[in-house]
């Protein structure tokens, strides 16, 4: 299947040239998609680099909440503030 160029006739047969009809529903079809897909990576850093500023690390220390002295110990003994 050919491409149809912007002055041949419009494949929908409505009798104008391709640029006066269905080309720019084409076009916004393609921009539209593009649009959401760049949305979508958008949200995705923001999420990734909110993520990295909150909760706890995987790869930090690990702590362990000590009842008898009432403050956090990490994996090394030693008390965490």
């Amino acid at each position: 299947m050919t491409k149809t160029g912007r002055n041949d006739l419009c494949p929908c047969g409505s009798g104008r040239k391709f640029k006066k009809c269905c080309e720019a529903r084409e076009r916004g079809t393609r921009s539209r998609v593009m649009m959401l897909v760049v949305g979508g990576a958008v949200v995705a850093a923001i999420l990734v680099g909110i993520a990295s500023f909150t909760g706890e690390r995987a790869t930090g220390p690990s702590r362990a909440w000590s009842t008898e002295h009432g403050h956090y110990h990490d994996a090394n003994g030693m008390a965490v503030p």
